[in-house]
């Protein structure tokens, strides 16, 4: 790629508001059409955010000024578009999942690799200056040997705030594929592949209601767990609990905690590009049955903050670099195969091997500023 690299847009939602504005922001991303079901909400879109074209899906694909299609569509959708895309000449980056089985998403890479195109998938949260920070604090040791994680993200669910929210209840979607992404890679990129998962699941409600919109106060059904219990090993020797849950009047989200022989590290939500990095060290002692009290030593990021696009430039820049990009369509498979190994798990009652594996999650290069013109 010389220049900036031309970009297209699939999927016009709430999500691409986001990707819009950042993506434009970034000099070496030039975003020339959107493209939806509803081509006026595209034209919406596409006229909001100064880009020259839209129409559908097709216009998109068939776009010569696009090398990367950006694929914001529904999760059912994901597979299908993104194979689309590759089998236009385009490189692809998606939103998550990557697909919804292993079948079609395994096709969907090797139909990229054969073609010798980039696939990369969400979250690009890996790429934000709090996660990139927390893994290079690890792979200094400042907490030891990395030894076990906890994660958590509950809260009451996606109808609170979402004016649509069937589909995040639907196969394909449930707090497991809508948010386990950002927790799963982000446990992924510091410990490496799953091995096992074993898994509890259930459904706190048969329907739920629309809380806002047009639409509120009409219901829908649950067809998939809305709360999830995993306990993942993985290949390294190291282990992990994680609770994602759409049933819990006590919200409490974006808690990871990565525990080593010499310290815990507290990094941030991994649904956000930044926030609070702190380290516990272990006690001396503790004397007369007093209070375990620790002192947390906080620690500063590193890097520029931006948000979601910022894996599509990093795919761009790696392309004209010749490297792996961080967020990669491998990294994704294995997330994915992680989440339906962990459904399995849930419907049997034991633990399910994981198929696939990954390489280690390369961290960006240093000096990485998105603002800057390098194509």
């Amino acid at each position: 790629m010389t220049g900036p690299a031309g970009v297209g847009i699939v999927g016009a939602g709430v999500i691409s508001d986001t990707y819009l504005e950042n993506l434009g922001s970034f000099p070496d991303i030039d975003v020339v059409i959107v493209g939806d079901l509803d081509t006026e909400r595209a034209k919406a879109q596409a006229e909001k955010h100064g880009v020259p074209r839209s129409g559908s899906a097709d216009d998109v694909l068939a776009d010569p000024a696009v090398q990367l299609v950006v694929n914001l569509t529904i999760p059912a959708a994901h597979a299908e578009i993104s194979s689309r895309a590759i089998a236009a000449g385009k490189h692809v980056w998606t939103e998550k999942p990557l697909g919804l089985d292993r079948d079609s998403t395994a096709a969907l890479l090797r139909d990229a690799e054969a073609a010798g195109l980039r696939v990369g998938v969400a979250p690009d949260t890996l790429l934000g200056p709090g996660f990139q920070t927390a893994r290079r604090i690890i792979a200094r040791g400042d907490i030891g040997t990395p030894l076990f994680a906890q994660t958590a993200m509950q809260w009451q669910g996606p109808e609170l705030f979402h004016p649509n929210p069937a589909f995040l209840f639907a196969k394909g979607a449930g707090p497991l594929l809508d948010m386990g992404p950002y927790y799963l890679s982000a446990l992924v990129g510091l410990f490496g592949p799953v091995d096992r998962v074993a898994a509890l699941g259930l459904r706190g409600q048969e329907e739920r209601t629309v809380k806002v919109g047009p639409i509120a106060g009409t219901t829908f059904p649950v067809e998939v767990p809305s709360t999830m219990s995993l306990l993942l090993a993985f290949e390294g020797g190291q282990q992990a609990q994680s609770m994602l849950s759409f049933d819990s009047p006590l919200a409490r989200m974006g808690v990871v905690e990565i525990h080593g022989t010499e310290g815990t590290l507290v990094i941030p939500d991994p649904n956000r590009f930044t926030g609070r990095i702190a380290l516990a060290r272990p006690l001396t002692a503790a004397g007369d049955g007093g209070p375990l009290d620790q002192e947390w030593i906080e620690l500063p990021e590193d890097g520029i903050e931006t948000g979601r696009g910022l894996g599509a430039l990093d795919m761009v820049r790696s392309i004209a670099e010749g490297r792996p990009h961080v967020a990669s369509g491998e990294l994704g498979y294995h997330v994915l195969d992680v989440m339906l190994s962990a459904e399995e798990s849930a419907a049997r009652g034991e633990f399910v091997s994981v198929g696939s594996t990954v390489a280690p999650v390369p961290l960006l290069p240093g000096g990485f500023d998105p603002f800057a013109a390098t194509l």
